[in-house]
């Protein structure tokens, strides 16, 4: 893959947020820089942890591969050391997806589960993103209301979480790691493909 990375990040980004960078290659390609930045509380607590954003880019770029090659679509194209991922230009869309496997954390504080609980089965949860109202929590009417996805693109995009979550526990069972949760963010491809 012959991207010229200091041309590209001359230019500027087209996006940067809490932990990364986005960088345009072409309309149809973007490159993402991992920073060594670690924020927490929403963004409100910042720190810089030198070697981070390799390890993020490594892993990520593992995670998505696995996911390639276990027949989910993604946007990911390729690894450009130290900290950079080629991907596919996609719409975000504003609604974090997240999956639980285990009661943990927010879940625990907002509901009479037990923390360490293994749920019966994974809990797909909505949130929109938005940092100005907090990343509250979606559910489809309020999802559909604010012209955020379609009843059908939501429909898939809990389909598509739970498929990353069966590859997944899978790819981390094997190493011994237990995934309790995780965020993930879907976006649309030119030709409205959801990634």
């Amino acid at each position: 893959m012959e991207i010229d990375v200091k041309e590209i990040i001359k230019k500027g980004p087209i996006y940067s947020g809490k932990a990364k960078s986005i960088y345009e290659i072409d309309e149809d390609r973007v490159l993402i820089e991992f920073r060594d930045d670690i924020t927490a509380g929403d963004g409100k607590k910042r720190d810089v942890k030198k070697g981070k954003g390799h390890l993020n880019a490594l892993i990520s770029s593992r995670l998505f591969e696995v996911l390639e090659e276990n027949g989910i679509p993604t946007h990911y194209l390729g690894y450009i050391e130290p900290v950079y991922m080629v991907a596919k230009r996609v719409d975000i869309i504003p609604i974090e997806v997240i999956v639980r496997n285990i009661a943990a954390g927010s879940l625990c504080k907002r509901y009479p589960f037990k923390e360490g609980e293994i749920l019966k089965r994974p809990i797909v949860q909505f949130d929109y993103k938005s940092d100005e109202y907090g990343d509250p929590m979606l559910n489809e009417d309020i999802a559909i209301a604010l012209g955020l996805a379609t009843e059908e693109e939501l429909k898939k995009m809990r389909e598509l979480a739970l498929r990353v979550n069966d590859v997944l526990r899978r790819f981390f069972d094997e190493r011994g790691i237990v995934l309790v949760d995780f965020k993930i963010e879907i976006g649309r491809t030119k030709d409205g493909e959801l990634v």
